[in-house]
């Protein structure tokens, strides 16, 4: 095999032929920047580490996402018998999606960009083939990824800059300011830090943690940013501060399946899966951030758990056609919240979240309005 045949067949697939970025994408080694990574198999994480083209090609220039970090291991760094516990906290992601964010930016030649979440350091090697290596700098939390894609990108020809560096926090003065930010990593709130490192009619492009929605936004002269929730769908980890994610709700998530609720009630709609019901889920994550889910369809029978750290927790299970049962306890009732948005769905035919518009305030606050809708996250 050889690998220029596998990227032009991927930029084929993951761009428009007409697109500034099929070269971009055609050009770069992706196989180079995924050395190795994680595949779930079952209840538990194997690693896959190529030895040949055949097995290395077929997944790295597939236009997917490769997970390359579980907990606090690398698979770079692991040995074959490693089974990491724990959820993902670095990939590389699909080209077509690093492709549509980096569109969302609406890039001119002569941009400054400021890529935050290095990641595999493969989106950054796009950008730098895009706009010149001169012009990107990526920036990510975790050294070991900097370091790794540093030596990656230069292996291709291409030297950005490349440093780590909290993309939540305050930026390195020395970055100057920016045209344009896009980031592969989520946020609940903007960073005022962007903001300040954005030029007046700069525009950033983001993703609201634990939802799918993609914000876009303009800098205005007096600082804040408008812009708006984008009808696109994207969906990134969050971003870390530290080497892992904190702890979650997994343990009460694992204990609702069993026990009894505090207020058992019968529920007006059928049990959904909550995750893969992209629009309603990210409702979701904006009323009530943090909420963790769980799923199974037994063909007779569906259970949907959610749980949030906060100690509340909530399962419905139905079967053979009937209203689900709902048990709930903790301190909120968030199958109830749940039941709500979608009663707001039924009578308006839509939820409000995904085209809002968005204005950030010079301190990141984060506000979407729509009709007579607003939230502040």
């Amino acid at each position: 095999m050889i690998w220029e045949s596998s990227a032009a067949d991927l930029a084929s697939r993951a761009t428009h032929r007409s697109s500034r970025w099929r070269g971009p994408v055609a050009r770069t080694p992706r196989h180079l920047f995924v050395p190795a990574w994680w595949e779930a198999e079952g209840d538990r994480w194997e690693l896959r580490d190529p030895v040949n083209e055949d097995q290395w090609y077929p997944a790295a220039y597939a236009d997917r996402s490769l997970v390359t970090r579980v907990g606090a291991l690398h698979a770079d760094q692991a040995k074959p018998d490693d089974h990491p516990t724990g959820r993902p906290t670095s990939s590389a992601t699909l080209p077509s999606l690093v492709v549509r964010m980096f569109q969302h930016a609406r890039i001119d030649d002569g941009d400054q960009l400021l890529d935050v979440g290095t990641g595999s350091g493969y989106g950054t090697a796009l950008a730098a083939h895009r706009l010149g290596a001169d012009a990107v700098t990526s920036i990510d939390v975790d050294p070991y990824l900097t370091d790794a894609a540093r030596d990656r990108l230069a292996m291709v020809g291409l030297h950005p800059t490349v440093e780590a560096v909290d993309g939540t926090g305050p930026l390195p003065a020395k970055f100057g300011h920016f045209d344009r930010i896009v980031a592969t990593v989520a946020v609940r709130t903007v960073p005022p830090s962007w903001l300040t490192g954005l030029r007046t009619g700069g525009r950033l492009v983001t993703t609201i943690a634990g939802t799918s929605l993609i914000i876009t936004a303009e800098k205005r002269a007096d600082g804040a940013a408008v812009g708006r929730v984008e009808w696109d769908r994207a969906g990134f980890m969050h971003a870390r501060r530290g080497d892992n994610y904190p702890a979650g709700a997994s343990g009460l998530l694992a204990a609702a399946h069993e026990i009894d609720g505090e207020e058992i009630t019968t529920g007006p709609y059928p049990v959904v899966d909550v995750a893969n019901a992209w629009d309603l889920d990210s409702m979701l994550g904006v009323i009530a951030p943090g909420i963790e889910h769980a799923y199974r369809d037994e063909g007779y029978r569906r259970i949907a758990v959610m749980a949030h750290a906060d100690g509340s927790w909530a399962r419905a299970t139905s079967g053979g056609g009937q209203m689900p049962t709902v048990h709930q306890g903790g301190p909120r009732r968030l199958w109830t919240i749940l039941d709500d948005i979608r009663a707001h769905w039924l009578e308006h035919g839509e939820l409000p979240a995904r085209g809002a518009r968005v204005l950030i305030t010079p301190e990141g606050e984060t506000r979407l309005a729509r009709g007579k809708w607003r939230a502040v996250l």
